[in-house]
């Protein structure tokens, strides 16, 4: 399997920068942003139109059409097919990095690579606070007491921050990750951040996602090839063992499943 792009994607591409959130080229566009009736309703049309099972491109394109200069690509670096796939009929389409400050060299990497060779437009979304400056108010590696406070200060509060001048997003979720997320849909209504809530690689297999990968020539994290099936900050995330739950290397020896992004 390809790790990264063939130099003639790379010389077809153009290269993307990397911004912080408030001077994002795309989403916090000049047309006022409709109502939230509007937006459910939309939602609502849309998962009429597409079903449980359409193909993710199709997914893409509705997004596109709908929200041409409003969609945002939320991609934690395991792997680029979800910003590859919106990037095929919505080029230069942000995509939102959660930048923790705590993330594997070779999550980084993979940022690096994507801005650089995709054609889309990375944007960095950083907490509030450095990691020192959490470490100083909340006490050392808050991740090690209290991982749900910590996730909510670098992911879950930046992200919301991020999201307000969109009116959808885009997720790489998929209904086999983990038992919470078996009922994902294609198009859905995100109650947190009231917009349009869009999952094309929803009914995907891993097998699926490698599948494209090796078909596109798109970039993957390393570390999916070395036991981490699930990849999220380093503190947080260990090998897992084959043929257990992809997810089990995330906060072990707590019961804390998820981060909180998409509850």
């Amino acid at each position: 399997m390809s790790a990264a792009t063939t130099d003639s994607t790379r010389a077809s591409l153009n290269l993307a920068h990397r911004a912080p959130a408030a001077s994002r080229s795309r989403g916090a566009g000049s047309a006022p942003r409709r109502s939230t009736e509007e937006l459910r309703a939309l939602a609502e049309a849309g998962a009429r139109e597409l079903g449980d099972d359409a193909p993710a491109l199709d997914v893409a394109q509705w997004a596109a059409q709908n929200f041409p200069d409003t969609l945002a690509v939320a991609c934690s670096m395991a792997d680029a097919v979800l910003p590859h796939v919106i990037s095929r009929v919505l080029p230069g389409v942000d995509v939102l990095f959660l930048d923790t400050g705590y993330h594997f060299a070779e999550t980084v990497g993979t940022r690096d690579a994507v801005a650089a060779t995709m054609d889309v437009t990375v944007v960095d979304v950083a907490p509030e606070l450095s990691v020192a400056e959490q470490d100083e108010r909340h006490g050392p590696d808050l991740w090690s007491r209290d991982p749900a406070a910590c996730c909510r200060l670098r992911k879950v509060e930046p992200l919301a921050r991020a999201l307000s001048g969109y009116e959808a997003w885009a997720t790489g979720v998929r209904r086999e990750d983990a038992p919470t997320r078996t009922r994902t849909p294609l198009i859905g209504w995100d109650t947190t951040h009231e917009i349009v809530k869009i999952n094309p690689l929803a009914a995907w297999s891993m097998a699926d996602l490698t599948g494209y990968a090796d078909q596109h020539g798109v970039l993957i994290n390393p570390l999916l090839y070395d036991g981490y099936p699930s990849i999220g900050c380093a503190p947080c995330t260990a090998r897992v063992n084959p043929g257990d739950d992809p997810r089990s290397g995330r906060w072990a020896g707590f019961t804390k499943t998820e981060c909180g992004i998409h509850l």
